[in-house]
């Protein structure tokens, strides 16, 4: 795990533990068995640490976390290189995350690649740096940096890393870091301890910090703590400062949050194992890929591709709706670069990989060809069909469809076996997940290519079976359902939306209604009132695109209740002959998060998703699903199977006649077991 070359006078340390040198137990033993032993060695003048491979280090092996500590713990090493006698380089290229950068924290000196990150991303898994990074950084570069980057956990550049003091020289290349960390060593004769240094700030700054970022941080412990423990460094030398942030991460590591986000850390990565399937499979090449349609969905399935540097050829029916597609795309871009996330050069790369066409037969030289049309059964059948004429032999055919099924869309083919889903999110340049829709007759090779060009575009692919809605959408329906059976009963929009949010949603059910378009699946008939939804875009209340939906709103696009839509709901009321009651918020979240969960459980055990994690995962990358809460299946197993089946079981004869409790979900209950086993 750890490399030793000698340099004459310099020791040269090499992490060596791929991916990423995560610093377990044997690299941590590794490494202070190599620094004690140089401390005595007469030959050695300095020390150089660095990291083998891709990176200096991506942080602690937080598989261990829970499990019986392995000495040494990573505070007590870099406490140890620290305290050398002997000056201690840390030469970074690649990353320096979490314990990789408290390790070159405790170097006297730092040297990296230009190309180099460095951060400590703890609060992302609802923890702090425990290793003294809450204490080290703020005595390099001010409290207040620290408290940005560690609040964060967003990695700096190496060149904002050097103006800020934290890194005291840039190599001149990921190649050249090596020689020049051994040369730099040669300069240097005697350590540098940043624990020996003060840092002051006013405590004004931590009381601006926290008001400034109170909507990011609120209801969220690790930021909190994270404030706590940079002030520490502020008012106590390092030795109680550490002792103070130690406290301070027991706490949180112990704490439901860093619980969950420690599983949606891990379900992301189940997410991307394809059961049954050989882990050499080999993919199908993927040199070009073709779009249907240039409109939101398309077009934003396009960029995915043109920015991961896949020519697209993107057809549309009229020239008018292809110009205003690719301009929208180009806007995109441009709107991406004045926020300097791209360079003028990068956008024209991206945009000369389009090809615009009318001509559908253009398709026949794209591998994947990925249907984005109107979600309309006979329409996207009659495509397939097309498809099936002009496809080159081999070539993946996957349809954006939300919820219609794949295997009759895969038997207007004589290649079903090509044939998949690949169900984006709006906006599909934006939204991480990616459902990758399993037919009855995918081929093994064609869902495995679809999970890792997913990825390889910078999405989280998440395996799904055929039903209506797939895995995500289909949990919605019950929620829909009940929240509009809510409001005929009593409740307002703003209540059952509150409910939500307060629950930590980033939306409620009526304002993602509106957000999304009150008129999707609507069949466009004025005249045909059947519905709440009917009502509302007969009268063209169609959402935020309408300025009215389920509510009002001005032309910030911010919302206020609706009386027109409040009458609405009472004429409802008044032909269902349906009495108005108090609903408490309770009813509310039993109705729309227990049924959701309820109707996870049912897709589980029809195998419709592989392992209920991968729900999880769907609901927090595809639907706002607050990550310190791990996700709904996550959360249901929190605070007990049998809670959410007494829930159920007390609102069963207000969830319709065709509600029924999943056999899975009762049997875990009963035997207080995670779905999963």
């Amino acid at each position: 795990m750890i490399e030793t070359k000698l340099h004459d006078d310099v020791l040269e340390l090499v992490m060596n533990d791929p991916p990423v040198n995560a610093l377990g137990a044997s690299v941590r033993q590794g490494l202070a068995k190599a620094l004690a032993e140089a401390q005595g060695d007469p030959a050695v003048k300095a020390i150089v640490i660095r990291g083998g491979g891709k990176m200096f280090s991506g942080g602690a092996d937080i598989t261990e976390f829970g499990k019986p500590p392995v000495e040494p713990w990573l505070p007590a090493l870099v406490d140890a290189i620290e305290a050398s006698a002997k000056p201690v380089i840390g030469a970074i290229h690649g990353m320096a995350l979490g314990g990789g950068l408290e390790v070159a924290l405790g170097c006297h000196y730092r040297i990296a690649d230009p190309e180099a990150k460095l951060g400590l991303p703890e609060v992302s898994l609802g923890i702090l740096p425990g290793a003294g990074g809450t204490q080290r950084l703020p005595r390099l570069i001010g409290a207040e940096a620290a408290l940005g980057m560690i609040v964060s956990g967003t990695p700096i550049p190496a060149s904002k890393a050097a103006q800020a003091g934290l890194v005291d020289k840039l190599s001149e290349s990921d190649d050249s870091l090596a020689a020049e960390a051994i040369a730099y060593a040669r300069t240097l004769e005697t350590p540098r301890r940043t624990g020996d240094r003060s840092v002051a700030a006013d405590p004004a700054v931590f009381e601006r910090f926290a008001a400034d970022n109170a909507r990011k941080i609120d209801n969220l412990d690790a930021p909190k703590a994270c404030i706590e423990a940079v002030k520490a460094a502020t008012e106590l030398p390092l030795t109680e400062g550490q002792e103070k942030e130690r406290a301070l991460f027991m706490q949180l590591i112990s704490g439901d949050q860093s619980r969950a986000l420690r599983h949606v850390f891990f379900a992301e990565r189940a997410a991307a194992r394809i059961d049954g399937l050989p882990k050499d499979i080999r993919l199908r090449p993927i040199g070009r890929v073709g779009v249907i349609g240039a409109g939101t969905m398309g077009g934003g399935i396009s960029m995915n591709f043109l920015s991961a540097g896949i020519p697209v050829t993107i057809v549309e029916m009229a020239q008018e709706a292809l110009d205003r597609g690719t301009g929208v795309m180009r806007r995109n871009y441009e709107a991406t670069a004045t926020k300097g996330r791209l360079t003028a050069e990068q956008v024209e790369k991206a945009m000369d990989l389009l090809t615009p066409t009318l001509d559908f037969d253009a398709l026949a030289s794209c591998d994947l060809i990925i249907e984005a049309a109107y979600e309309n059964m006979d329409v996207k059948k009659e495509i397939f069909a097309r498809l099936d004429g002009i496809a080159k032999p081999g070539a993946m055919l996957a349809s954006n469809t939300s919820y219609l099924s794949i295997d009759e869309i895969a038997a207007a083919t004589a290649r079903p076996q090509d044939v998949l889903g690949l169900h984006f999110f709006s906006p599909a340049n934006v939204m991480k997940l990616v459902e990758v829709v399993r037919g009855a007759r995918t081929a093994p090779d064609a869902l495995a290519t679809g999970m890792a060009l997913a990825r390889k575009i910078g999405k989280v692919p998440v395996v799904a079976g055929v039903c209506y809605g797939f895995i995500g959408n289909r949990m919605l329906i019950p929620r829909q359902t009940n929240a509009n059976a809510l409001l005929l009963e009593g409740a307002t929009p703003e209540q059952v939306d509150r409910v939500h949010t307060a629950f930590g949603m980033p939306m409620g059910p009526f304002q993602m209604a509106d957000l999304a378009g009150v008129d999707i699946g609507w069949h466009r008939d004025p005249s045909r009132i059947e519905s709440l939804q009917d009502a509302l875009c007969a009268q063209g209340r169609w959402g935020q695109k309408k300025q009215a939906g389920f509510y009002d709103y001005d032309g910030k696009r911010q919302p206020s209740p609706s009386p027109v839509v409040a009458k609405i709901i009472d004429d409802f009321r008044v032909k269902a002959g349906i009495t108005p009651r108090d609903i408490s918020d309770e009813e509310i979240m039993v109705r729309t998060l227990y049924t959701m969960v309820n109707e996870g459980a049912k897709i589980l055990e029809e195998g419709i998703a592989q392992r209920a994690s991968d729900i999880d995962v769907v609901w927090n990358y595809g639907y706002g699903w607050p990550r310190h809460k791990g996700g709904p299946m996550f959360w249901a197993d929190t605070i007990g199977w049998d809670r959410i089946v007494d829930g159920l079981m007390r609102y069963k004869d207000r969830l319709g006649d065709d509600f029924t409790l999943s056999p899975l979900l009762m049997q875990r209950a009963a035997e207080d077991k995670p779905l999963d086993r």
